[in-house]
């Protein structure tokens, strides 16, 4: 019986989180451990790192999921927004794998937390389209039609008043312009009907540090819209990292309460 307990990596502009996570109830089996993303962030550096979070968590298990910020396909890195540009090209399961002596299976960040929030939290036997915004240094999407994952959709990349869209409403952005809260949730309110203009999600998930702040500036959100937190908050990423990783490893799906969709 392989061991349901993974240890999930989340991969960030600021911070690269750790934890061993307990695929069975959906949540970290140990504290979470944050190491700062190295400046430069190039993937020698963000390797090094990794492999002392590895080393202070205390892992012995041979996986390892890890959320990434970038377009990932088949392991290998094809974008770079939010992290050192050398990494476009990189193989990052091999570059890790051989970094940690571990085999290391990636995929993207925002994908790892939708994938998440969608087996273990807030988007649990959720069924048409559901979209999941982590919103940080940049802005990253992950998403569902029916329960189905359809990876690397950097929505935070759409154009709104011919801005980038995380260059004009990202937490980034509101520390930027020095936005209020009612500033940013007025600017967040344009993305996300920007959004329902163009894929009609029947839920959409925020996730990401400042989705705690959702008090703040949720009032100024289109009532209308269909929008909550998300669940695990930052624990959604790490958790998601390690099951994909179970999951791409072991061909197997675990058992949720969205099974069925």
């Amino acid at each position: 019986m392989e061991t349901k307990n993974i240890l999930g990596i989340d991969v960030g502009a600021s911070g690269i989180k750790g934890a061993i996570v307990d695929l069975e109830k959906g949540g970290l089996a140990t504290e979470r451990v944050k190491l700062a993303t190295p400046k430069p962030s190039t993937p020698a550096a963000v390797a090094d790192v990794i492999v002392e979070l590895v080393k202070t968590i205390g892992y012995e298990g041979n996986l390892i999921g890890c959320g990434f910020p970038s377009i990932v396909r088949h392991g290998v890195a094809f974008s770079a927004a939010n992290i050192d540009e050398a990494w476009i090209g990189t193989d990052i399961e091999k570059l890790l794998s051989d970094a940690t002596g571990k085999e290391v299976i990636a995929m993207n960040d925002a994908d790892a937390a939708g994938l998440a929030e969608m087996r273990y939290g807030n988007g649990i036997g959720e069924k048409g389209v559901v979209i999941l915004i982590t919103i940080g240094s940049g802005l990253g999407s992950a998403l569902f039609c029916n329960g189905q994952l359809v990876p690397n959709t950097e929505f935070g990349h759409l154009y709104l008043h011919g801005w980038v869209a995380e260059h004009y409403v990202s937490n980034t952005a509101r520390k930027k312009y020095d936005m209020t809260w009612e500033g940013f949730g007025k600017r967040f309110n344009e993305y996300l009907m920007h959004l329902d203009r163009l894929f009609s999600p029947d839920l959409v998930i925020l996730g990401g540090g400042i989705s705690n702040e959702f008090p703040q500036f949720g009032k100024y959100i289109d009532s209308k819209m269909n929008v909550t937190t998300a669940a695990m908050f930052n624990h959604a990423g790490i958790i998601g990292a390690g099951l994909y990783a179970y999951e791409a490893k072991f061909g197997q799906v675990l058992a949720t309460p969205s099974d069925g969709l």
